[in-house]
């Protein structure tokens, strides 16, 4: 008799356990797992997904179906792993969580790429300390897997103008790995207002990348920024390094047929590239009707030049029939204003072949007293005595006519001790013997590209 019970319980416990789970399911399932099944999800996957729902981390409105989309494309186990990290990730700063769960899918592709197990989550900042800094400053913080984003725009009572331009920037570098806002903020606010501060996010180890840029609402803040924390000692032997930082929005582009106008390069290259502005082209001394084989491309912003470079640059795109070299044009370094302030010299371009340096001294002496003119090609350097001089002649003269050319004349840019530095390098790094050839190319061969 005992026996027989047993058996009957025995079932009867099996036939419980294989009914609960039916029941509680169909009691704890919001009413999105159908459609997450619909979607193609496999079970499990629909599961997890909708117990992530109920705990309110993340609703389904919130997802797209780019994110369901690619989490189909995974794995059963794959899928559930990706789910688990995402429901640990910390979620609160993340604007997008839809975009942010496709940047966890991401990343877990290339960690199997790589072969390397996916790391226990390392440790992320303090959010008591994320939360006063929020709390004190009213800025936003908004996190997706590859930045965090402090402001942008910051709250109106800081300041509620339009977006600062170029020159706002500061790059950050040498950042210690797990240093956040909460460290970096107070530091860089004693600059002046801060637009925005975007630290870059390793996804892959969840750390920061080492740097950060830091958007300031004007220039002399930016400029303030890098007298005060550059070599900033942040930690106890880490030290900042920080410059003011060139979004670089323009492109050098070689093997351009001599005989183009800047109105046919621009046709020609805004069918292949989109936010092309302007084209900035270089006549040959001699004849004015053909350029020197190569241009700047300028574009609204630092995107459409990437995007326009990576076109260019795939081989797939061709101008005028044939593939051009294109690089980063060398960003144009702004003069520290203090240097500026005290230039005497100008730098006047444009001259047509037969302006002479006589012709020129004898022009620019109405203002002052000169101390010499140097003419190389179609430019000349036209150094005064005295800066106000410098500066009459500078307004007055522009745009004038010499021997029937207009003339362009700016304050001569004092050499960039960097950029001395840098070409000092790049010299040191080639041999000799190639020193020569490299500089003495035998007529016809084009110019070596700028790298």
């Amino acid at each position: 008799h005992n026996k027989m019970a047993n058996q009957v319980n025995g079932n009867a416990v099996q036939l419980k356990e294989e009914e609960e789970p039916m029941d509680t399911s169909s009691v704890t399932h919001t009413e999105h797992y159908k459609t997450l099944i619909e979607a193609g999800l496999p079970q499990k996957v629909a599961e997890r997904l909708d117990e992530i729902f109920q705990t309110g981390l993340v609703a389904y409105v919130d997802l797209d179906e780019r994110a369901i989309d690619a989490l189909r494309e995974f794995n059963e186990e794959g899928a559930l792993s990706v789910l688990q990290q995402f429901k640990e990730s910390d979620l609160s700063h993340v604007q997008n969580k839809s975009a942010f769960l496709c940047g966890v899918m991401k990343t877990y592709r290339q960690r199997e790429k790589q072969g390397s197990k996916v790391q226990e989550s390392t440790k992320g900042p303090d959010e008591a300390k994320i939360k006063a800094l929020l709390e004190r400053t009213g800025y936003t913080l908004d996190v997706t897997t590859g930045q965090r984003k402090y402001g942008g725009p910051p709250p109106d009572t800081v300041y509620s103008g339009a977006q600062p331009g170029i020159g706002t920037e500061v790059f950050v570098g040498k950042i210690p790995r797990d240093l956040y806002e909460d460290e970096l903020v107070p530091l860089f606010e004693k600059a002046g207002p801060i637009w925005d501060l975007r630290l870059m996010m390793d996804p892959l180890s969840g750390q920061n990348r080492g740097y950060a840029f830091i958007t300031f609402c004007s220039k002399d803040a930016a400029q303030e920024a890098v007298k005060l924390c550059d070599n900033y000692e942040i930690r106890p032997g880490k030290h900042l390094g920080v410059c003011i930082s060139v979004a670089n929005n323009r492109l050098f582009v070689g093997s351009i047929p001599k005989n183009k106008t800047k109105e046919n390069i621009l046709e020609e290259f805004n069918k292949v590239t989109e936010g092309l502005v302007d084209v900035i082209l270089y006549h040959q001394p001699d004849d004015k009707k053909k350029n020197r084989g190569f241009c700047f491309l300028e574009y609204e912003d630092h995107k459409s030049a990437a995007q326009a470079r990576r076109r260019l640059m795939s081989g797939k795109v061709k101008v005028w029939g044939n593939v051009v070299t294109v690089e980063w044009a060398d960003p144009v370094e702004e003069p520290d204003p203090e240097v500026m302030a005290k230039v005497k010299v100008l730098f006047v371009r444009n001259l047509a072949t037969t302006v002479t340096e006589e012709i020129l001294e004898k022009s620019f002496s109405e203002f002052g007293k000169l101390e010499r003119v140097k003419k190389l090609k179609d430019y000349a350097f036209v150094h005064f005595e005295d800066r106000g001089a410098a500066v009459k002649a500078m307004n007055e003269m522009n745009g004038k006519e010499i021997e029937g050319e207009e003339i362009e004349i700016v304050l001569a840019k004092p050499p960039d001790k960097k950029r001395k530095e840098r070409q000092a390098a790049r010299q040191a790094s080639r041999s000799t013997a190639y020193e020569d050839y490299y500089y003495y190319p035998p007529p016809r061969m084009p110019p070596p590209i700028r790298g």
